[in-house]
C-alpha cells in the first residue's frame, strides 16, 4: 500500500511530498520471530527523495518512488524488519545506506557483507528545499534515530516513540532507562504540533504523547 500523507510548499518549485509505503514480513531477534507491518517512509519533491527505511519487499517502494532520483536509504535502525531491502534498493537505485554505527551489529546480522555509511547526531539531510535532521535516540536499539523535517512539523520516530508509547526495550541491546531519556529530553522537546509518522502502526503527535510520560515510566513498558 502507497499513499501521500502531507504535501508542505518550500523553496523547492514543487514543494514537499511524504509518502507512506506498508509492508509486511518477519521481524527475527534473539530466537523469536514476529510477522510485522512496516512503515516506509519517502520523503522528497518530483525530481528527486530519501527513502526512510527499508522493510520486507522493494517492490511498492520502488513503485512509490517512481522515476525520482534516489539521494540515501537512511535506517531508523537496524532490525532486520527496517533494513530487509536496503542493499537491493542501493543497488537499483545507485543510492548509498546510512546507519548509524551504534547498530552495526544489528547490520552485521543481516547484511554482513555491506557497509552502509555512518549516521551522526546533527546530520542534515537536504531535500526539497528543507533539511532532514538526525536526532540519536537510543533506547530500543543504540544506534536508532528519529529524523526531524521542521518545515514540515514532522518527525520520523521508526521504533522510539509509537501512539501510546515507547517502542519495546524487551529484547537484546534495549534499555528502558534509555529509550525514556531519549522521548523526555529529545522528542518531546520538539513542538506539540509537530506530527509522529512511526515505523509500525499509526501515525501520532508530540502534543497527544507528551502527557503520558509519567504513565509509561509507571509501567516500565
Amino acid at each position: 500500500m502507497s499513499e501521500t500523507v502531507k504535501t508542505v510548499n518550500t523553496s523547492s518549485d514543487s514543494g514537499l511530498r511524504i509518502d507512506r509505503v506498508v509492508t509486511s514480513g518477519t521481524f527475527a531477534l534473539d530466537g523469536g520471530e514476529w510477522d510485522v507491518d512496516n512503515n516506509i517512509w519517502i520523503l522528497g519533491d518530483d525530481s528527486e527523495c530519501y527513502i526512510v527505511d527499508a522493510a520486507h519487499n522493494a517492490e511498492p517502494i520502488a513503485e512509490a518512488v517512481g522515476n525520482r532520483k534516489v539521494r540515501g536509504v537512511i535506517c531508523t535502525h537496524a532490525h532486520n524488519d527496517h533494513i530487509t531491502v536496503a542493499p537491493q534498493l542501493a543497488e537499483r537505485f545507485d543510492a548509498p545506506i546510512f546507519v548509524h554505527p551504534g547498530d552495526q551489529m544489528l547490520w552485521d546480522d543481516t547484511h554482513p557483507d555491506v557497509s552502509p555509511e555512518e549516521l551522526s547526531e546533527g546530520q542534515n539531510f537536504a531535500i526539497a528545499g528543507t533539511d532532514l535532521k538526525v536526532m540519536n535516540t537510543p533506547g530500543h536499539s543504540p544506534g536508532s534515530c528519529s529524523f526531524y523535517l521542521p518545515e514540515a512539523k514532522v518527525l520520523f520516530s521508526g521504533d522510539t516513540l509509537f501512539a501510546g508509547g515507547p517502542g519495546a526495550t524487551g529484547r537484546s541491546y534495549s534499555d528502558f532507562g534509555t529509550i525514556i531519556d531519549s522521548i523526555k529530553h529529545r522528542l518531546l522537546s520538539l513542538p506539540e504540533d509537530t506530527e509522529v509518522y512511526t515505523g509500525h502502526g499509526d501515525a501520532t503527535g508530540i502534543g497527544v504523547e507528551a502527557p503520558h510520560l509519567e504513565e509509561w515510566i509507571k509501567r516500565g513498558y
